[in-house]
């Protein structure tokens, strides 16, 4: 059986183990000071209250138009799905694809999975599906870039602003807001206390308890 107390350095490779830490306290590498884990009271608490947050805003991200242009007498707005409908329709389709992916499904799944292992992490031993999702976890995140997509809009804001009449939509906030949360999110969620909790149905099954800098974070 794997021993949940070892880990080894993101930075440098270090195997070590972790001492108990108490609330607040941290553990860092003694080669390279990289900060190993900290020990967060109510961790499972407060990643459950930001994803929770963070799904109402998604929704309500992809619900309302982000971008209105007004022309010529003319108005127009969008979504950001809208949006995607649209690069497809006019034959940019891996551009479609792109922002229908990492600025809809991968933020999508990535709140999903959250929100999922953030509910079962509230038991005090949670079930292996729990561990299943945690190794999915960071594939999502990796994805999910709500911030470059918003980077973008704003360089295409300056740059069409001569020629149109931009109208911010509520979207565009609220997609700056869930930037912030979403990060507060994976600040406040301790991927190595849950795995260690886990119960695995098959002791024998159960992965190293080593799970990469993505986790070890």
């Amino acid at each position: 059986m794997a021993d949940p107390s070892l880990i080894a350095c993101p930075h440098c490779d270090l195997l070590q183990r972790l001492p108990a830490l108490p609330a607040g306290g941290s553990a860092r590498c003694p080669r390279c000071d990289r900060e190993l884990a900290r020990a967060r009271p109510d961790a499972a608490t407060r990643s459950l209250a930001l994803s929770l947050a963070a799904a109402c805003l998604f929704v309500v991200a992809n619900a309302v138009p982000m971008l209105g242009l007004r022309a010529a007498g003319r108005d127009a707005s969008t979504t950001v799905i809208g949006g995607a409908i649209h690069l497809w329709t006019h034959d940019e389709r891996m551009v479609a694809a792109l922002v229908l992916c990492t600025a809809v499904l991968a933020p999508g799944a990535q709140i999903a999975l959250m929100l999922a292992v953030a509910l079962g992490a509230r038991a005090a031993r949670p079930a292996a599906w729990v561990g299943a999702l945690l190794r999915h976890q960071p594939a999502a995140r990796t994805w999910s870039m709500i911030e470059v997509m918003l980077l973008g809009v704003l360089v295409a804001l300056i740059k069409i602003a001569d020629y149109a009449n931009v109208i911010p939509g509520t979207a565009l906030f609220v997609l700056a807001g869930l930037v912030f949360v979403l990060a507060a999110m994976q600040a406040s969620f301790d991927a190595r206390d849950v795995w260690a909790r886990v119960v695995w149905a098959d002791a024998a099954a159960e992965p190293a308890a080593d799970l990469g800098p993505e986790l070890a974070s």
